[in-house]
This record gives C-alpha cells, sequence and structure tokens, in this order.
C-alpha cells in the first residue's frame, strides 16, 4: 500500500493539473467561482439575520465574516466528500484497461481540493482586513485543522466510492444528504448549547474540527478541544482501514461494472 501511494506521485500531480485546468479553463469566471458561492450564502443569511427573519445568537467576530468562513470550511469538506467518488467515477473507462496505482485517484484530488481552499484563503484574509478582525498566533496552527477536515471527507468518500460505481443513487442521495448535514453544522450559527437540536449538531462529527478551525483562526479560545482529538483520532484510523477496504474492494468493482 505504501510503495503504491509513494509510486503514485507523479501520476497524481498530472491528474490534479489537469483536473485544475479543467475545471478553470472553460469557464468566464474562472477561479472567480471559488469566491462566489460563499459570498452569496454569507450575502442571503446576513440579510436574513438583519431582517430578524432568522436568529443566529451572538457570534465571536462578525457575522458576515464568520458565515463566509465557515461557509469556505464547509464547501471544502464536501468537496473531500465527494472527491474520491468523482475520481473514479471520470476514470471508469480506464480502471479496467490501465494498471496504475488506485491511490493517484484520491492523492490527486487531495490536491485539488487544498488548491481550491487556498484560493477560499485570500477571500477570507480580505475578509479579516475589512471587518478588522485580529488574529493569534494560533492561526498557523488552522492548517492542522482544515487538513483532519478534509481527511475525515475523504474517509467517507473512500467508503462510498465503490459503491458509487455500481449504483449511482449513491451520487444522488450525497447531495440530498450534505444539503441536510449543512444544518446540523454550525456554518450559520453558533453551536448550540442545549436541547435536541444541540445534541445533534455536537454529535455531529464535523463539528469539532470546523469549529476547531474557525476558533484557532480567531479568537483562539478552543471550545471543542476533546471533541476534536476523539474525531481526528477515529478518522486517521478509519482512514487507513478504508484505505484497505477501497484497495480490496476497486478490482471487484471495477470488474462487474466492465462485465
Amino acid at each position: 500500500m505504501w510503495r503504491d501511494l509513494l509510486a503514485s506521485r507523479e501520476l497524481a500531480w498530472r491528474l490534479m493539473v489537469r483536473d485544475i485546468n479543467s475545471q478553470y479553463r472553460q469557464s468566464i469566471l474562472g477561479i472567480t467561482w471559488a469566491f462566489v458561492p460563499p459570498i452569496v450564502m454569507a450575502a442571503g443569511f446576513t440579510l436574513a439575520n438583519d431582517a430578524n427573519v432568522i436568529q443566529v445568537g451572538k457570534t465571536d467576530i462578525p457575522y458576515p465574516a464568520y458565515v463566509t468562513f465557515s461557509t469556505a470550511l464547509w464547501q471544502t469538506f464536501v468537496e473531500a466528500l465527494n472527491a474520491p467518488l468523482q475520481a473514479v467515477t471520470v476514470a471508469r473507462p480506464i480502471l479496467a484497461k490501465v494498471n496504475f496505482p488506485r491511490e493517484a485517484l484520491i492523492v490527486a484530488k487531495f490536491g485539488e481540493i487544498l488548491f481550491n481552499f487556498a484560493i477560499k484563503v485570500l477571500l477570507i484574509i480580505g475578509l479579516f482586513i475589512w471587518f478588522k478582525i485580529s488574529v493569534t498566533w494560533t492561526v498557523i496552527l488552522t492548517p492542522v485543522a482544515i487538513i483532519h477536515l478534509i481527511l475525515l471527507g475523504t474517509l467517507i468518500g473512500l467508503l462510498l466510492a465503490p459503491l458509487g460505481l455500481l449504483y449511482q443513487d449513491i451520487s444522488r442521495g450525497l447531495s440530498l444528504v450534505t444539503g441536510f448535514w449543512l444544518f446540523l453544522t454550525p456554518v450559520i450559527f453558533p453551536v448550540p448549547k442545549t436541547g435536541i437540536f444541540g445534541a445533534l449538531v455536537n454529535f455531529n462529527p464535523v463539528t469539532p474540527l470546523l469549529v476547531t478551525a474557525r476558533e484557532l483562526a480567531t479568537t483562539s479560545d478552543l471550545s471543542q478541544t476533546t471533541g476534536f482529538w476523539v474525531v481526528s483520532i477515529i478518522t486517521w484510523i478509519g482512514l487507513i482501514l478504508m484505505w484497505i477496504v477501497f484497495r480490496l474492494a476497486m478490482p471487484f468493482v471495477v470488474e462487474r461494472v466492465g462485465s
């Protein structure tokens, strides 16, 4: 497994460059599309909050910056969740014909996700400057939490990728699940402290990773430390197990799809 992972580096780089070029080449706005969704979502919820249509409670930083930063983190998680299935679906015609490390597909998508988030960082920096949000030294630790957020999405994506090749219901259902999942994640509101809804939000594995990333970049007052480490450890263990399952399942899935 490790030998194949190392051997996949060059192919993964080529696939990543190809995918990034194809993602923005046939678009008039280009990389601006990385900015548009967080801005639109932040504008909509800010207007709703100001008009008292929704009550989100008090946030540690100005609400427009809060929801934009949180949306960028959430979108990064969703991209990681969808990435393995997208990778194997695109490579489906050659999986049965060409022998290459399947890890290259996943590594390429991982790099693409990091590239897309790096673009969003420019927007986040601009917001921090505009709203005069001060940062502390813990901001340098923010990438650790973000990488764990991406790895959690990749873990779930690896579990679904073989099934997604066999059944199109998986890809269709993912959009429904992530849409509902968004409202159980503290993206547009602070973490509730009480009630059934608060328990669901706190039980959500994305919550401690996203909240820790946001707090490391802003207040440095960490409120989800225990949850962060629990989810992180489970993510690393689960990722290795799913890597094994992915390698064992793909030959059978490719054979069935190609037959």
